[in-house]
Order: structure tokens, then C-alpha cells, then sequence
């Protein structure tokens, strides 16, 4: 099985924080709280079955972007979503300051 990307342009409402938020196809988390929801096998298909809601844990610098670590509050799944142009800094660098351990920086983007 390969990976492959689907785009969907999906709006939604954030079920952490309640900012409805405009998707543009490439939308994978809410922009205010950076929450997210673990929807996905791979990125926009929705086949994950588990819908557990992905916390925004840690955050470090990749180039000239930012990656974020998430961790799912149901089956404990982690993986790292590069952050978007809207995204919050502030909570991005909030997010900076928790240390990501070697074997986490291995998973994929």
C-alpha cells in the first residue's frame, strides 16, 4: 500500500476550542488551537475508524517551517503535520518549548 494525498476542501467546526474553521483542501487542523482530529490513514482519505481527537504537543523548526507533533487522546497514535501559513504562532511557540524525544523525530511529516 502507498501513501497518497486526497485532497478535500472540508469546513468544520473546532470540537476543542469551537472556531469554525475554512478549509482549503490542505486543512488538516484548527488554525486558533492547532487541535485536530485523528481522522486519516493517510492525509484527507478518512478512513481512520478511530476519531480520537490529536492534541498539538510539541513543535520544532523543519527548514523554513514549522512541524507539529500530535498525539491522539483515544489509541495514543503520534505523527507531525507541517504547520500552516494561518497557523497560530503563538501557540506554536508555546509548543516549542516541550522537548520531542529521537524516536518521535523519525516519524514521518
Amino acid at each position: 500500500m502507498t501513501k497518497k494525498f486526497s485532497r478535500r476542501v472540508e469546513n468544520f467546526v473546532c470540537q476543542n476550542c469551537g472556531v469554525e474553521v475554512q478549509g482549503t483542501g490542505y486543512t488538516d487542523h484548527c488554525p486558533n488551537c492547532l487541535w485536530s482530529k485523528h481522522v486519516d490513514v493517510y492525509p484527507g482519505d478518512r478512513e481512520e475508524e478511530c476519531g480520537g481527537m490529536m492534541e498539538p504537543v510539541a513543535a520544532e523548526r523543519k527548514g523554513d517551517a514549522w512541524r507539529i507533533l500530535y498525539k491522539c487522546q483515544k489509541c495514543g497514535y503520534k505523527h507531525f503535520n507541517r504547520s500552516a501559513p494561518d497557523d497560530n504562532l503563538d501557540v506554536i511557540i508555546q509548543l516549542s518549548k516541550n522537548p520531542i524525544a529521537y524516536s518521535e523525530k523519525t516519524s514521518a511529516v
